[in-house]
């Protein structure tokens, strides 16, 4: 593909995996089914907290947005990135390309200001769960959700409009499964500097900050379970908030494995992406969602017992 010497780009192209047909080939079978699992899993989660009327609480209200977010925020990569894998024109038009930074970046924001959020519900509810249903109540735990949601769309729509004025010149490969909002601001013929500290103040408020809030709530949580005299109890109250910290714990420690390690100069200045990088990029995209709604149905009394439930009634109801 030629292209004239200027700085409007008409597409980009996506490097992925290009030169491993038989690679593309095993991924595509490996994503489908994982992403079969995220619609189905998520899917499920959102069906029995909607319908089960034990589940209306504040803590299956964000469990239930972070399925949707789950479904929402791989879709808006995984499909085209199949369909990548069985094309031999690994292209994205530019407006294409500024649509998938937007929605994938709102939907990571959104998700670790949620975690921060599920974080402090499970404060409240171990505590001080004499005063839980007053604090959580319905005019606070909406409006927690919706602000997650809200924050995630700013900050995108900021990045994402200052990423798109940048002027991009020949340099149209990305070398990555999708239109990573990193990958994409290296092309440009520009200082990026403005947006990398856009980008620094936006992670320390939306990354960093959700974290501390998780860290210290996790801290009181686990100095007030400790306070509790019988093992009985503190199995108990350890049991309702260790799916969340475990989706947690996976959650962050893979961001902060792919975006903290030490790179050397020549990874930093080379146009070639580490092999293990991808594959931690697709673990990011990927398994985390999928394993979201099997840590909460396989770690989750509530959860399972609402499932049979359902298909109790489903199936001896007639």
């Amino acid at each position: 593909m030629e292209w004239e010497n200027q700085t409007i780009l008409v597409e980009f192209f996506l490097k992925g995996l290009s030169g491993y047909p038989k690679l593309e080939l095993l991924f595509f079978v490996l994503i489908l089914i994982m992403y079969v699992v995220i619609l189905l899993g998520n899917g499920t989660l959102i069906l029995i907290s909607v319908l089960d009327s034990h589940l209306h609480t504040p803590m299956y209200f964000f469990l239930g947005n972070l399925s949707f977010l789950d479904i929402c925020y791989t879709s808006t990569s995984i499909p085209s990135t199949l369909v990548s894998f069985l094309s031999e024109r690994k292209t994205i038009s530019f407006s294409g390309c500024a649509v998938q930074m937007f929605l994938g970046l709102a939907m990571g924001t959104t998700e670790c200001v949620l975690l921060g959020m599920m974080a402090f519900d499970r404060y409240v509810a171990i505590c001080n769960p004499l005063r839980y249903p007053v604090i959580m109540s319905k005019d606070s735990y909406v409006p927690m959700a919706a602000g997650s949601w809200f924050a995630g769309v700013i900050n995108s729509a900021v990045q994402t409009a200052f990423v798109v004025q940048l002027p991009f010149c020949r340099n149209n490969v990305i070398n990555h499964f999708s239109c990573e909002i990193l990958a994409v601001m290296k092309l440009a013929c520009a200082d990026i500097s403005g947006n990398e500290f856009i980008m620094l103040l936006a992670t320390t408020l939306f990354n960093l900050l959700p974290l501390l809030l998780i860290v210290i709530s996790y801290s009181l949580i686990i100095s007030s379970i400790l306070k509790i005299r019988t093992s009985e109890g503190r199995s108990k109250a350890f049991s309702t908030c260790s799916a969340h910290l475990t989706v947690v714990i996976i959650f962050y420690g893979t961001i902060l494995f792919m975006y903290m390690k030490p790179k050397s100069k020549e990874t930093l200045n080379s146009d070639d992406l580490d092999a293990t990088d991808k594959l931690i990029s697709m673990f990011y995209g990927v398994m985390t969602p999928m394993m979201n709604p099997l840590i909460y149905s396989l770690r989750n009394k509530d959860v399972k017992d609402a499932v049979k439930h359902l298909f109790s009634r489903r199936f001896f109801s007639k």
